[in-house]
């Protein structure tokens, strides 16, 4: 009784398995990963830089006036805590937030005009990208002269620190949009308003998504270099007060506050920028 023979293996049998055998792997290894929750991953790094700076310390490798253990740092931070360290956050969240709100309101207008009018680019951004030059403790003396002693130029300082980047990402993205998308828009005789609407926004969103997490990182900045200008009460109060008191260990707990108050904002932006951009159909690398 004769068999039939084996049929020879095809090259796309051949490319099919190996593409099986892939993705295969693939789903292995991101399901090890996923093992490890995001943000466990985030803290590694952290945790470890705070640990051998525990041990540094614990030696007596970094001198204690300089350079606290980080666990000293954490009393300090209770310490604060029951020493009025709320109101100097929330005073600062305040500052911060209206001064990323006005910055957003008036670089996102500015630079759609700048963005889709070639004239207005010519006229508007040489002053703009002039004006973005000025180091922010520049505008301080001229901000006191102008506003006083009161919350107002804290608010106006960082204003100006926020509306730069948000500025930048607005017309970079619409200035970056593919040409071929606005002819096709032209071709099915779409409005200058309509094509805003459905083409100019949505493909700079991603741009101006970044520039609106940059604005708000620097409004965190500016908001220090506010404070330490004229410090009443605030984070920045906090860095001064432990500057001239030679205590290291307030200035290392308004720090940390600082990053860890930003990261939570920050975080909350990357949050809607992922659900406002979850059409995209980006690579990323697992």
């Amino acid at each position: 009784m004769s068999t039939s023979p084996t049929p020879p293996l095809q090259l796309s049998d051949l490319r099919l398995s190996a593409t099986a055998e892939a993705n295969d792997q693939r789903s292995d290894k991101s399901t090890r990963r996923r093992r490890l929750h995001p943000i466990a991953i985030g803290l590694l790094l952290p945790a470890t830089a705070i640990l051998l700076l525990e041990l540094l310390s614990r030696i007596g490798y970094l001198p204690a006036n300089l350079m606290p253990a980080p666990s000293e740092v954490l009393n300090t931070i209770f310490w604060l805590g029951q020493h009025g360290l709320a109101q100097h956050m929330v005073a600062s969240t305040i500052r911060v937030g209206i001064g990323f709100l006005l910055g957003t309101l008036l670089a996102i207008p500015v630079g759609c005009l700048v963005g889709l009018s070639n004239r207005a680019s010519q006229l508007i951004d040489p002053s703009i990208q002039g004006m973005r030059a000025i180091p922010s403790l520049a505008w301080g003396p001229l901000l006191l002269l102008w506003l006083g002693i009161d919350e107002t130029p804290k608010i106006a300082l960082i204003t100006i620190g926020a509306f730069f980047p948000i500025y930048m990402g607005v017309v970079s993205g619409l200035r970056g949009v593919d040409r071929k998308m606005i002819e096709v828009a032209e071709l099915y005789g779409l409005s200058k308003t309509a094509q805003i609407q459905r083409v100019y926004l949505p493909a700079a969103s991603p741009a101006i998504l970044t520039g609106l997490r940059n604005g708000l990182s620097l409004a965190w900045m500016f908001m220090v270099a506010a404070e330490l200008i004229e410090p009443s009460h605030g984070l920045g109060y906090l860095l001064s007060d432990g500057r001239e008191s030679s205590r290291a260990d307030i200035v290392l707990a308004a720090i940390l506050i600082l990053a860890v108050l930003g990261k939570i904002s920050d975080s909350l932006v990357r949050l809607v920028e992922q659900r406002l951009l979850n059409w995209r159909d980006s690579y990323i690398e697992s």
